[in-house]
């Protein structure tokens, strides 16, 4: 049995009470403790006007109105859509099936068991949608959680997000923790930690703790204060980290910042500067504009068109060419030395040097020294020859395993 309704509806039932409704003219009101179901199928209750909910509501059907009002909890077991907003306070809201609106605005949780599609949502505490979301504004104040993919312009969540299919965002706000499956995001600003399983595009990445991103991603501007780790490849123009950068494939970028260490599995190649605090270890080749590093440097071999100054030590394979190399005080380099001009500092050690203008200062240490001007200062130790094409200088208490031969040129 059912009621088809042209007027307002106003039901005080006592608790669990049960009615059947087909279609309502105007608005319906719901009394506390209610349960509605609808006709045909799928059983549906349709309202032109507006639906209001005194609180503890099931509707054992979809529902379609103009508007939605609820005080305390509302479950649908059906479809709900809504023309325009939907606004549930004091309590949470459940849907069994999609869910389409242009505006929602729930105090407490809203679950969505199939799609979400809406213009502006506003849950105060977490919202969980297990197929598709779509929508313009997404404000959360807990947790976001989408199983489907997510197409959304900005969303602005303040402890929370997890989308476990591809995510396609403008704009992600999030106080806290971030995962996603894959997709793009042009901006990325977290609180907390960030994750991206699979291949990310992006403009702008803005993390205060760490960030991993998978295989193949691809942006612009990375900026971490604690760690950042890539799965694979990565593509960027700037990256600041403050803590420590691993890469497992290989890096190719603008210009690469990081106050501790970084980590490459493959190559590196950097067509501005690099700058590391601490060390960086390339399983590669490493190649920049400048680099300099404070610690260590090792790579396959490590290239540069302009300079590489590294405080600690340099090793490599196949060497390290730059048109300006210095290796800082006491500090070492494993591995040949080509450039324009190189510069071993007080104590260092280096291995063979090829270059114009070569300096070893007090105390320094070589293997083989090849350059057309070269300078030794006192107490520097050769360990095997000296050849040079115009001038040489030797200090005073320099060790010479041979004597020092002027060529008309130098060995490759």
């Amino acid at each position: 049995m059912y009621w088809r309704c042209r007027v307002t509806i106003r039901t005080t039932v006592p608790s669990r009470s049960k009615r059947i409704l087909d279609s309502v003219e105007g608005d319906l009101v719901v009394g506390r403790e209610t349960v509605v179901s609808g006709t045909g199928t799928p059983a549906t209750v349709r309202v032109s006007g507006t639906v209001y909910c005194e609180g503890e509501n099931i509707f054992e059907c979809s529902l379609t109105a103009e508007r939605l009002e609820a005080e305390g909890d509302l479950v649908i077991r059906g479809d709900l859509t809504i023309t325009n907003d939907i606004q549930v306070e004091d309590g949470e809201m459940v849907v069994y099936g999609n869910l389409a609106a242009k505006d929602v605005d729930v105090d407490a949780s809203l679950v969505v068991s199939k799609d979400l599609q809406v213009e502006n949502i506003d849950v105060g505490g977490s919202l969980k949608v297990d197929g598709k979301v779509k929508g313009e504004n997404v404000d959360v104040g807990g947790s976001f959680v989408s199983r489907g993919p997510a197409e959304i312009d900005r969303v602005d969540v303040g402890g929370s997000v997890m989308i476990d299919s591809e995510a396609n965002i403008e704009e992600l706000d999030v106080g806290g923790t971030a995962k996603i499956l894959s997709g793009k995001i042009r901006t990325i600003d977290v609180g907390g930690s960030f994750e991206s399983e699979r291949a990310l595009e992006f403009e702008e990445i803005d993390v205060g703790g760490t960030v991993c991103l998978g295989d193949k991603s691809k942006g612009k501007s990375i900026d971490v204060g604690g760690s950042f780790k890539v799965e694979g490849d990565l593509e960027f123009e700037e990256i600041d980290v403050g803590g420590k950068v691993e890469i497992t494939g290989s890096g190719k970028g603008k210009e690469l910042d990081v106050g501790g260490k970084v980590e490459v599995g493959g190559s590196l190649e950097i067509s501005d500067s690099l700058e590391v605090g601490g060390k960086v270890e390339v399983r590669g080749e490493v190649s920049a504009g400048k680099i300099e590093v404070g610690g260590f440097l090792e790579a396959k071999k490590a290239k540069a068109e302009d300079s590489i100054e590294v405080g600690g030590a340099i090793i490599t394979n196949e060497g390290t060419e730059a048109r300006y190399i210095e290796i800082g005080k006491r500090g070492r380099i494993r591995g040949a030395v080509r450039g324009d001009r190189v510069v071993i500092n007080e104590d260092a050690r280096a291995e063979d040097i090829y270059g114009k203008k070569i300096l070893l200062e007090r105390g320094a240490e070589a293997n083989n020294v090849y350059g057309e001007n070269v300078t030794i200062e006192s107490h520097c130790r050769i360990n095997g020859e000296i050849r040079y094409t115009s001038d040489l200088r030797i200090g005073d208490h320099v060790s010479l395993a041979n004597e020092p031969r002027k060529v008309d040129s130098l060995p490759e």
